[in-house]
């Protein structure tokens, strides 16, 4: 644990958390909690990460070469490796995005000198060696102890090569294809569980309706068997552009349950998609723009699962978030195409209050994927050359990994309210959940940007007797880590949380974010 030292002070003359509940000078909000048996476990799969052949993300990003003189391992970068690993990410999604709809696996099989290049038509116009294929990638799931969700080409693609992909990574006995990934080094096949049929069907994956995509998913999810036999397959369905509940709505519809695994949907948080604005230099008016577009999930979320239950009653399907986050303004002098952009704290109270969203809904959201992992859009990770930085944002997710495979512990109360010119929303975001030891964590975050929000958390019906919190928080909102100060946001211990007769009284300092634990 971190002792308060002097450069810390400045936190607690917001931040304090005292027993004083019912203190009449105090304007605060409850939270009462409540322990259901019935409650869903919140799957370690929404915290899922995305790494796409975009930008730097894989090239210059995961993968420098076995060539390189940073330390790696069969040329994926080892602090890379060793941060994600500490993330205990449960999941990576591959190879994209826009891109797995223009990607053909077998160009990345094989011996490097032998492989086709491509253009990467969708992201800068660059060339693709396919250095970093399929084995590539699944090597480095196993290196991370992660499950791989391989995203199949239905846009350029065949029924046949999608097929043939499966039996690659997946059959143990002989076939074809299972032949040639021995003769390509591997005996023993990877066993990929999450395989994504197309992505974004009705924009870069082919411009489809919902209707036509539906039947194409049918066609496609008959031929993609299961070479374990033993049902662990999961396909899962290119899902809605944020508000398009028609598109749920068809696929539930004209979809057998028994074909499908999971639905996706996307949906990023932008102010503008014709002025997204800088990722740093962003007014508070742009900040309130992006908490709306944030807490908007909660309506999504909640809109695709009421249309999903009409059809799956039993909750046997999962929602997938696949792809989330902010996205900016790339940074100045870097590729348009790149999508690299710095992350403040305007991303790490982003990511608390998605992350809270989702694990309220853990019912029927069980995968999520923020885009993407490094150097792209809300990166947990920056790199320059040998230099590696951890944003604001991979601090949360830090955080907030308690929560997998946990509880849900269900809450009431109502939030304050962020005001700014005529507009609102809930300030409050808070999320809760016991893991199999008995340990009680509660998320908590004020999105408000200029005023601390009083909680008082009612934990008696918890039984928790102790609590240890923590916080990540900051000075401005743009704030951020820069490879010349690396760690200027991270998450920092506080040591005075006490409760008295089942109550804890806290105030959350603006744009924070904070974790409770109790026992």
């Amino acid at each position: 644990m971190f002792k308060i030292n002097t450069n810390d002070l400045k936190y607690l003359a917001v931040f304090c958390i005292v027993s004083l509940f019912g203190n009449a000078q105090d304007k605060s909000t409850t939270i009462t909690f409540n322990q259901d048996e019935k409650a869903p476990v919140i799957s370690k799969h929404i915290y899922g990460h995305f790494a796409e052949h975009l930008g730097r993300c894989i090239y210059d990003g995961f993968f420098v070469g076995d060539t390189s003189k940073i330390a790696n391992t069969n040329g994926v970068r080892n602090d890379i490796v060793k941060a994600l690993k500490d993330l205990k990410i449960p999941n990576l999604r591959w190879p994209g995005g826009c891109f797995a709809d223009t990607y053909h696996w077998k160009d990345g099989i094989g011996p490097q000198k032998d492989r086709p290049t491509i253009v990467n038509q969708w992201w800068g116009g660059v060339t693709e060696d396919n250095s970093f294929g399929t084995h590539d990638f699944l090597n480095l799931c196993e290196l991370l102890e992660t499950e791989p969700y391989v995203s199949g080409n239905v846009g350029s693609g065949t029924v046949q090569e999608l097929a043939d992909w499966v039996q690659y990574t997946n059959f143990d006995g002989v076939s074809p294809m299972s032949d040639l990934r021995k003769q390509n080094g591997r005996k023993e096949p990877w066993k990929v569980k999450y395989w994504g049929i197309g992505n974004e069907a009705w924009g870069c994956g082919g411009n489809m309706t919902a209707e036509y995509y539906a039947n194409e998913y049918r066609k496609y999810a008959t031929f993609i068997a299961d070479w374990t036999n033993s049902g662990g397959l999961m396909r899962i369905a290119s899902g809605a552009n944020s508000d398009d509940y028609h598109w749920t709505e068809t696929l539930m519809k004209n979809i057998p349950n028994h074909m499908l695994g999971g639905v996706a949907l996307h949906h990023y948080s932008v102010i503008d998609w014709n002025n997204k604005g800088d990722a740093v230099s962003f007014t508070e008016d742009m900040y309130f723009k992006t908490m709306s577009e944030a807490l908007e999930m909660e309506e999504l979320v909640t809109k695709h699962a009421a249309i999903m239950d009409k059809y799956d009653p039993e909750k046997k399907v999962d929602l997938v978030v696949d792809e989330w986050g902010g996205w900016y303004a790339v940074e100045e002098g870097t590729n348009p195409g790149f999508l690299y952009q710095q992350n403040t704290m305007r991303d790490a109270v982003l990511a608390g209050v998605t992350l809270n969203i989702f694990n309220n809904h853990a019912d029927r959201v069980r995968m999520a994927n923020l885009a993407q992992c490094v150097n792209v859009l809300q990166a947990v990770i920056l790199t320059d050359k040998a230099k590696m930085i951890l944003t604001p944002t991979y601090h949360v997710m830090n955080m907030y990994k308690v929560h997998q495979d946990a509880k849900l512990i269900p809450l009431k109360f109502h939030s304050p309210k962020y005001e700014l010119n005529g507009k609102s929303l809930p300030a409050v975001s808070v999320s809760a959940s016991k893991d199999t030891s008995g340990l009680v964590h509660i998320s908590m975050v004020n999105i408000d940007a200029n005023k601390a929000n009083t909680i008082n958390l009612d934990l008696g019906a918890l039984g928790v007797k102790n609590v240890t919190a923590s916080i990540i928080t900051s000075d401005k909102l743009q704030d951020y880590n820069a490879f010349d100060n690396p760690n200027h946001i991270v998450i920092k211990k506080l040591d005075n949380a006490k409760i008295k007769k089942g109550k804890l009284n806290i105030t959350i300092p603006p744009f924070s974010v904070i974790m409770i634990e109790g026992k």
